[in-house]
């Protein structure tokens, strides 16, 4: 395979400023879990999410690429991916056990990359989750909204969720309120590019093939998923202000007409995070043909 030569200075270079991109999450990520505290917020990029945050702060150059100089072997050496070679170090071929993954992600990118964007569903996904129920899922923070309160706004917008990891959530009552009956084997069929947590997940599918992925596109994955979630977050009924986030009230027609304004600008910031991700999807795919 032909590969682009970067000498020490270049890929050194984009190594640190991969980490500063990266950095003011994970580090006070691993601060917080030395001290068993918990962010409702930004936690839940390090653990729904699987990949470790010492993991997201190594750079990686993709494909095709050659990395010269003596620091290039002691830098990679033990890093999943990277192979020696007589002239520094370069990524191995993507492992063929993981073919029917590139297949099926390659099929579900490219779906919900033509599938036109719906942003109906005003974010209830949240209130959907402790709807009637004695139980919520953030319980060191506050509600905004009494239950009373809170079932009502629910009970007065449709529930129109397209996305079976955020419907699988929902409460035993709630479930029965969306429109669509999720289910895992119907993904493909409903997910579509204006929801936020499809947009989220364009960080799952790159780690998913990290480090067979350029560490500046799956930098700009995971801070499209920090974005996401921030507006997921707000758009909840908790109270999260002591965090120093406002709410976003989708108990009023502002606050509704507001995240669809954020769900919009969200869904075109992913547009050319999902054209790159699946162009590394299809880039690996090639290479079995």
């Amino acid at each position: 395979m032909t590969c682009t030569v970067w000498d020490e200075g270049q890929w050194m270079e984009r190594a640190r400023r991969h980490r500063l991109r990266l950095e003011p999450y994970v580090l006070p990520a691993l601060a917080r879990k030395s001290r068993q505290e918990k962010h409702p917020v930004h936690d839940f990029l390090f653990e729904y999410y699987s990949f470790r945050p010492g993991s997201l702060l190594r750079w990686s150059p993709g494909p095709g690429v050659l990395l010269g100089g003596p620091r290039a072997g002691p830098a990679f050496a033990g890093r999943k991916g990277f192979i020696q070679v007589a002239d520094g170090v370069r990524l191995a071929p993507f492992p063929a056990a993981r073919l029917d993954h590139l297949q099926w992600a390659t099929r579900f990118l490219e779906t919900t990359s033509t599938r036109p964007p719906a942003f109906a569903c005003l974010g209830l996904h949240e209130w959907a989750m402790v709807y009637r129920s004695p139980t919520v899922r953030h319980p060191q923070m506050s509600l905004r909204l009494a239950a009373g309160e809170l079932e009502r706004v629910l009970e007065e917008q449709p529930l129109g969720c397209t996305h079976y990891d955020a419907y699988r959530f929902f409460t035993g009552a709630a479930r029965p309120r969306n429109e669509l009956a999720l289910s895992r084997e119907t993904t493909t069929l409903h997910d579509q590019r204006g929801c936020i947590h499809v947009n989220m997940d364009l960080y799952r599918f790159g780690y998913k093939i990290y480090p067979w992925l350029p560490g500046e596109l799956l930098a700009d994955a995971f801070l499209l998923a920090v974005a996401a979630r921030e507006i997921d977050m707000r758009a909840s009924p908790y109270d999260l202000r002591p965090l120093g986030y406002e709410p976003i009230p989708l108990e009023t027609s502002a606050g509704r007409g507001e995240y669809v304004r954020l769900q919009r600008q969200l869904a075109e910031r992913a547009q050319p995070v999902r054209a790159g991700v699946l162009a590394a999807y299809r880039t690996l795919l090639e290479t079995f043909r």
